[in-house]
């Protein structure tokens, strides 16, 4: 005899990780949405915590490896890259993923990280949620990206490294 089903809920606090060369160029990977009539979307890594007490580094080290294979946990190739840049953007859950959350929610904390990686390193996609993977110059990245707060976190890498729109240092 199995227990009564246990729903499982997303957890309103997500990471958004931008993956970065020296070179200024941006990975991003083309998101698939379970629904087939739902257009697929550009985008960086992003993923919700586990659990609420999963501290955000181990979320965003999590994401990336899950969903680009690059090793950026503890000890892994990548790890000295990973950046949390203290920011958090507050955002209104999109109603088509409403479901996902508990009743009565309908906001998201995302928290923002940098990934500085060597060079453009080739990527192994999860296939159940990504189809695709470009590394771009940083306007061009920000211009595909399906979410402003993405954009936005992209075009941020401008001021942090001191480059221009078109990926050239300044």
């Amino acid at each position: 005899m199995t227990g009564p089903m246990t729903l499982q809920y997303k957890i309103p606090q997500s990471v958004l990780v931008v993956i970065y060369t020296p070179d200024h160029e941006v990975l991003l990977i083309r998101r698939v949405e379970a629904d087939a009539a739902a257009p697929a979307f550009w985008q960086s890594v992003t993923g919700a915590k586990d659990t609420e007490g999963e501290p955000w580094a181990v979320t965003a080290a999590r994401e990336v490896w899950e969903e680009t294979g690059i090793d950026c946990r503890p000890g892994g190739m990548c790890a000295q890259g990973l950046d949390d840049w203290g920011l958090e953007n507050i955002y209104a859950i999109y109603p088509r993923w409403l479901h996902r959350y508990a009743a009565g929610v309908t906001h998201n904390v995302e928290r923002v990280f940098g990934l500085s990686v060597p060079g453009r390193m080739e990527v192994r996609l999860s296939p159940a949620e990504h189809t695709d993977w470009c590394w771009l110059p940083m306007a061009e990245a920000a211009d595909l990206c399906f979410s402003p707060s993405n954009a936005e976190a992209i075009l941020q890498l401008m001021h942090r490294g001191r480059v221009n729109a078109s990926g050239v240092d300044a």
